[in-house]
């Protein structure tokens, strides 16, 4: 039988990508994953904020779900344009560097809503701009952390640096209360603006000058073949098209169900928490096993499908008492396999793990795109309940897919020259 691809690691003495590998035997450093969290997070921000704000953005800019879904595509669209360019980007300058200039593209875009958005296209134009940030970050703090945590602790490093997302939930789903209820909706947007300026003193400084990467890079061997990622990719994007869908609707589908505007902002804000922890739990028993990461994700995706389905049930029937648990149990487990599956492919690919990550986020993020609109039509010409049902069926098609991709990776390593798997 192959070997399953996801057990490579990396060799600590090949510099593949320019980016100071740890030193065998040392602990992940605790700054350089919290500056990844930081900047994966305030990336993030915009989009879960006009998310979780989005009765009041919507009665003041005058537009429907429909339109609030378009927005989010947009935002994931160029998301998805800006993965591939990022991943290569990089490789080639390395991943602090990108980090650092998405986060203050992500403050100004966060300045602007705050200050200047009057009416939703203008918020869609913002957001697009967010979404070429949030496209940039994964690659780069996926390199990032391969090259600068311990392999041993790579599983829970990456578990913290996907929890960045749920994070964002979080404090988009405190806002409601703390501040969109209180002194306006606009004021939650400053607030996250400052906090972007801050992430980008938290992300750490180059451990390399730039002449030195490139030097490294025109070096490296070739890197791994492309046919099981797309495989991959399209799995991320259609399990992707169920989860984007709760950071943008979870609160409004709660408010239509008879959940009132403050209570059901700390609903998505439990979520949120449950799927942070989720997926540093999922990292750090990921350090514990030898392989089998995909198929655990597919799992997991199979939980989460659940989850939406008691969602379409609690949407219909105007149950908090449903609702709720569907929204922990498709939050926690359906969308808690995120840097799980980001580990997999990246001990996958040591070559070149921007790029690789870079070509699966570009399926996971026109999933992102086309998950929000599509269940924003549906929401708005159907119901609720019959979209979140569409979500827990993408939940299932993407663990079909991903285990496919497995399938075609573990051929593809079996057929590898030892060498190259190195």
């Amino acid at each position: 039988m192959p070997r399953d691809p996801i057990e490579v690691r990396v060799d600590p003495i090949v510099d593949i990508a320019a980016e100071s590998p740890p030193l065998p035997g040392r602990t992940s450093g605790l700054h350089d994953v919290l500056g990844a969290v930081a900047a994966s997070t305030v990336v993030t921000l915009p989009v879960f904020l006009v998310g979780s704000l989005a009765v009041q953005i919507r009665a003041d800019l005058h537009f429907g779900a429909a339109a609030l879904g378009l927005v989010v595509a947009g935002a994931a669209l160029a998301a998805a344009a800006a993965s591939i360019p990022a991943g290569h980007l990089a490789e080639r300058v390395g991943g602090v560097r990108v980090m650092r200039v998405a986060a203050v593209v992500s403050a100004a875009a966060l300045a602007l809503v705050a200050s200047a958005v009057g009416s939703w296209p203008a918020l869609l134009g913002t957001l697009v701009l967010a979404g070429v940030a949030s496209g940039a970050v994964q690659p780069a703090a996926n390199l990032f952390l391969s090259r600068r945590v311990d392999p041993r602790h790579q599983g829970l490093a990456f578990g913290i640096k996907q929890s960045a997302i749920p994070l964002a939930g979080l404090l988009a789903g405190l806002a409601v209360p703390a501040v969109g209820l209180t002194v306006g909706w606009r004021w939650a947007f400053w607030g996250a603006a400052a906090l972007a300026v801050s992430a980008t003193v938290a992300v750490p400084r180059p451990r390399r000058p730039l002449a030195g990467r490139r030097e490294a890079v025109r070096h490296r061997p070739a890197p791994e073949p492309i046919g099981p990622l797309v495989a991959l990719a399209a799995g991320f994007g259609l399990s992707l098209m169920s989860c984007t869908s709760l950071g943008t609707f979870l609160v409004t589908s709660a408010v239509g169900a008879g959940i009132g505007r403050g209570t059901a902002g700390l609903v998505a804000a439990l979520a949120s928490l449950a799927s942070l922890s989720a997926r540093v739990v999922v990292g750090l028993r990921a350090d514990r096993r030898r392989g089998g990461h995909l198929a655990v994700v597919a799992v997991l995706l199979g939980i989460g499908a659940i989850g939406f389905l008691l969602l379409a049930l609690g949407a219909a029937s105007h149950a908090a008492v449903i609702f709720v648990p569907g929204a922990l149990l498709a939050y926690g487990a359906g969308w808690g396999w995120n840097g799980l599956f980001n580990f997999a492919v990246v001990r996958a690919h040591p070559i070149a793990p921007a790029r690789a990550t870079g070509v699966t986020q570009a399926g996971g993020r026109v999933g992102g795109m086309l998950g929000p609109l599509g269940f924003g039509l549906v929401a708005a010409h159907l119901t609720f309940a019959a979209a979140w049902g569409m979500a827990a069926a993408e939940a299932v098609g993407g663990a079909g897919l991903i285990l496919l991709g497995r399938r075609l990776l573990r051929a593809s390593t079996a057929r590898r020259p030892p060498a190259a798997m190195r």
